[in-house]
């Protein structure tokens, strides 16, 4: 019985802190805002005007213009803010941006269509990997060991502006 125990308690450690292992510590410089080019599809982490960390990225599959519309393909662009978090994601980690806003809203609307939402920074998961460099349905995608670090440093509110 003892034996068991101990087998049972190996088990639930090491399954436990491989769960743990995604979850990082961050005690640097407060993110301030998240700026993203995604012509030269390139992000920034940002305190105030000092560059913390940059990241290579993919964006959704249909990359050029402002998305407008659900099932687009479109990546956003605009000032927005990051407003959830989603440990459990399909894509390893992610953090909500707050797309759409009110005039996203509206101007899809006013084209009788819906603007479409559930748009994040995240990884990649082995699931995704043969989708070349923009394959996401209009998100923000990293590889799983730079969400792990974006997730640690970026809190929920931090302003992120999207340029073309």
């Amino acid at each position: 019985m003892r034996v068991l125990i101990a087998v049972l308690s190996c088990v639930m450690f090491l399954g436990l802190s491989g769960c743990a292992s995604k979850f990082k510590t961050y005690s640097g410089p407060e993110v301030t805002q998240i700026v993203v080019y995604k012509g030269a599809r390139k992000m920034h982490l940002l305190h105030h005007s000092e560059v913390l960390e940059s990241y290579d990225i993919g964006l959704g599959f249909a990359p050029n213009g402002h998305k407008q519309f659900e099932g687009d393909g479109r990546t956003p662009e605009g000032d927005y803010v990051i407003n959830r978090r989603n440990p459990n994601s399909e894509f390893h980690l992610s953090v909500g941006i707050s797309y759409p806003n009110q005039a996203d809203r509206e101007f899809a609307k006013s084209q009788g269509k819906k603007p479409g939402g559930d748009i994040f920074i995240h990884g990649r998961p082995k699931k995704y990997r043969k989708g070349g460099r923009d394959w996401t349905a209009g998100c923000i995608a990293v590889t799983n060991s730079e969400i792990e670090q974006i997730y640690a440093m970026v809190r929920d509110g931090t302003r992120i502006t999207i340029l073309p």
